[in-house]
């Protein structure tokens, strides 16, 4: 396995592989949710890089940048055991170098939910994403559900641009007891990490609504908004959305796809998880 830092020397070693290239695209810190994915790349490809890059441009000035947890020794064991074969692990001045001054805006998709709340995060988000491919040169990238809006601003993103990249969504990785893995689950106290769960049971209430029949995005709305209520844990909902699933735009009646998603507050840590319909 090689592990490049410089963007020269990468794209020379992405020149000597044959045949098909996946790349999987992380901030470090990596769980089982990033080895599945991983492993899906290695299944589907004949090469798979990772790229581990804490992303300054997507975090707010009062978010948790320099805090993000990280540990690079461990996350080059664990990808190195599942067979990868590049890493890219440039830091913030090769990705950003002086005089950068070129951005990507996604457009509407990026403005809602996560977009209002965290001001700037998409278009941080959108252009690093652009780099990477245009860097790695990729024919498939790997994204999970878990940041289901992020997986709606990179599919528009490559679409818009004519970008030769096929975008593989994969599932969510939860826990047995139904938390989505994330590399800021390490922020939840014992007693915060007991009751997590409770988010991926509202949506899951939801979700039974609407097999049940119920086709009202607001009595979906509702109902989770109820059962996240109950938990004073909870000490701030910041969104709970019924959304088309392409464009997130909030929808009053369910007639095609949608994504059901939450973005809640535990002491420090900021959850977010989100389930489909349909």
């Amino acid at each position: 396995m090689q592990v490049i830092s410089s963007i020269p020397d990468f794209r020379k070693a992405r020149s000597d592989l044959r045949g098909t290239l996946g790349l999987v695209p992380t901030m470090g810190y990596l769980h089982e949710g990033h080895l599945a994915l991983v492993r899906r790349a290695r299944l589907e490809n004949d090469a798979v890089a990772a790229s581990i890059f804490v992303n300054p441009s997507q975090f707010g000035p009062n978010e948790d940048f320099t805090t993000y947890p990280r540990d690079m020794d461990r996350d080059l064991s664990l990808l190195r055991v599942e067979g990868v074969d590049l890493v890219f692990a440039p830091s913030p001045e090769d990705v950003y170098p002086p005089g950068f001054d070129t951005w990507i805006e996604a457009g509407s998709v990026s403005q809602r939910l996560e977009g209002e709340h965290r001001p700037g995060h998409f278009r941080g988000v959108a252009t690093v994403v652009a780099k990477l491919f245009n860097v790695v040169q990729p024919d498939r990238a790997y994204f999970g559900q878990k940041d289901g809006q992020q997986v709606a601003v990179v599919k528009r993103m490559v679409t818009d641009l004519d970008m030769d990249v096929d975008v593989v969504v994969v599932s969510t990785l939860r826990d047995p007891d139904g938390l989505a893995l994330s590399s800021r689950n390490v922020y939840l106290t014992p007693e915060q990490r007991r009751v997590a769960p409770i988010i991926y049971r509202a949506l899951c209430q939801a979700r039974k609504l609407w097999e049940d029949g119920e086709r009202s995005g607001e009595s979906l709305r509702s109902e989770i908004r109820r059962t996240l209520e109950q938990e004073p844990l909870i000490e701030k909902i910041d969104y709970v959305s019924v959304a088309d699933a392409s464009s997130l735009e909030e929808v009053d009646t369910i007639r095609q796809p949608a994504m059901v998603s939450v973005a809640a507050r535990m002491g420090r840590t900021r959850l977010i998880d989100n389930v489909l319909l349909g």
